[in-house]
């Protein structure tokens, strides 16, 4: 296997998991919410706004611009060169920031590219590093949704839907408060966490990302200092529609982030109702009615030879919550800013990258997870088979219908922590004074086949 992150020693050195030990899994994110993946978005924003001053707007000042400059601008606002980030990060080190580094970047490249001096004053024409930055955090994580998350939470989705399918009819006790409770099915089980995620997949697939281009405090001042007849309202607009995002035009200096707190409570909701998910399969993997597929090789315990543990049921959960903890401090945090603007949102947004790849390294744990587990039979037919009192429900209610008095009380003194046979919940029902048809109906019920219309449900599960 390639290190992504070069050599072992590397790895080992980090000091966050999902840069050391899960960094392979973590690949597919780094192109997108690493460093050098944001100086790229960075640099993408300031390349295609000095092409909009000159291509769009047509300032009369970038009239004469070399199509080489245009062109490497361009070039700059779709892919980078291999050196970019360290380039950029070599004027940060000189300068002590971040985005004025971009800039000094890209006047270097266009002036490579032919640009006059008066030309590359129109880098960075107008903007605050807000401007760069909230477009730059849009764009990466529109990206990480749609290309990243959206995919791995699909996959879930769509075994969930097959599985609903492929066993909606094998019945199951429930547990309610964890004592066994009325039968449904595996398949139903599956369709109730499988409806639970599609609806939020979809809110958190509603969500536009906005982003804003209007100065230093929102309100285009120096745009309109410099070219007052211009409609800059207008001309930010279509600049940020551009780049896939919607515009925001009511903000301070920073864009309010309240979109990224919707993302991150949408996708901490996802998270969370995979964590309830994660802990049935745990539960079920313990009872018995799931059977873990034997990987050769593979050591469960240290000292107990005999285990298969159900390490990736566990792994999911661990962190899906440490996720969590990071969506949650940014969805409280990052619409909070000091009158127009503190810098407190910037080190916090540093850290998406890390909720996303815990998000991501616990969708993964899941589907391992999941390839691993299969239904026993008999061991959830057994169970079905031992616990008849679960009828309880069944003859009470068919009892209220016919208005036999006091029927839940009846069954309660019958049922209530003991165990029930057949015979005895037999005997009960030819005692009841009810017609003959309800008897025999309530007379050829078993646990297995109380289930009611959960095998519909789940077959129908979209």
């Amino acid at each position: 296997m390639t290190d992504p992150l070069g050599n072992l020693s590397t790895r080992l050195s980090a000091l966050s998991p999902v840069d050391g030990r899960y960094a392979a899994a973590c690949e597919p994110l780094r192109a997108i919410a690493s460093e050098a993946a944001l100086i790229r978005y960075r640099v993408s924003v300031e390349a295609q706004w000095f092409r909009f001053l000159a291509g769009d707007l047509r300032l009369p000042e970038l009239a004469h611009t070399p199509a080489s400059v245009l062109a490497r601008a361009a070039a700059l606002a779709v892919r980078g060169d291999a050196d970019e980030a360290p380039a950029v990060k070599a004027h940060e080190i000189r300068i002590n920031h971040d985005v004025k580094a971009i800039e000094y970047y890209l006047r270097d490249q266009l002036k490579q590219a032919g640009a006059t001096d008066p030309q590359l004053e129109f880098v960075h024409f107008g903007c605050t590093s807000e401007d760069i930055n909230n477009l730059s955090y849009a764009l990466m994580l529109k990206t990480a949704r749609d290309a990243i998350l959206i995919p791995a939470l699909t996959r879930l989705a769509d075994w969930l839907r097959t599985q609903a399918h492929q066993h909606a009819g094998l019945a199951m006790l429930a547990r309610t408060h964890g004592q066994v409770a009325t039968p449904t099915t595996l398949g139903k089980e599956f369709a109730n966490v499988g409806a639970r995620l599609s609806r939020a997949l979809g809110a958190l697939q509603a969500i536009e990302p906005l982003g804003k281009m209007n100065g230093a405090v929102g309100n285009f001042n120096a745009h309109v200092i410099a070219y007052p007849d211009v409609d800059w309202r207008t001309a930010s607009a279509r600049f940020v529609s551009g780049l896939g995002l919607s515009p925001n035009p009511y903000t301070i200096q920073i864009e309010p982030h309240d979109w990224i707190a919707e993302y991150c409570d949408g996708l901490a909701r996802i998270n969370t109702l995979l964590i309830d998910f994660a802990r049935d399969n745990w539960g079920y993997v313990s009872l018995g009615y799931f059977k873990q597929k034997l990987i050769a090789g593979e050591v469960g315990s240290s000292t107990m030879p005999h285990k298969i543990n159900p390490i990736d049921f566990e792994n999911a959960e661990g962190n899906l919550g440490i996720a969590n903890a990071l969506l949650r401090h940014f969805a409280e945090k990052l619409p909070i800013s000091r009158w127009q603007r503190d810098l407190t949102d910037s080190t916090v947004l540093r850290n998406v990258g890390v909720a996303l790849a815990h998000s991501l390294l616990a969708y993964m744990s899941l589907e391992r997870g999941l390839a691993r587990i299969e239904p026993d039979l008999g061991r959830m037919a057994a169970d079905l088979n031992d616990n008849w009192e679960v009828l309880g429900e069944a003859v009470q209610t068919v009892m209220r219908r016919y208005g036999v008095a006091n029927a839940y009380e009846r069954l309660k003194a019958l049922t209530r922590g003991t165990r029930v046979t057949p015979e005895g919940l037999h005997e009960l029902i030819d005692s009841l004074e009810v017609p003959e048809e309800a008897r025999a109906r309530l007379k050829a019920l078993t646990p297995a086949t109380y289930t009611g219309l959960a095998a519909a449900l789940a077959a129908d599960a979209p």
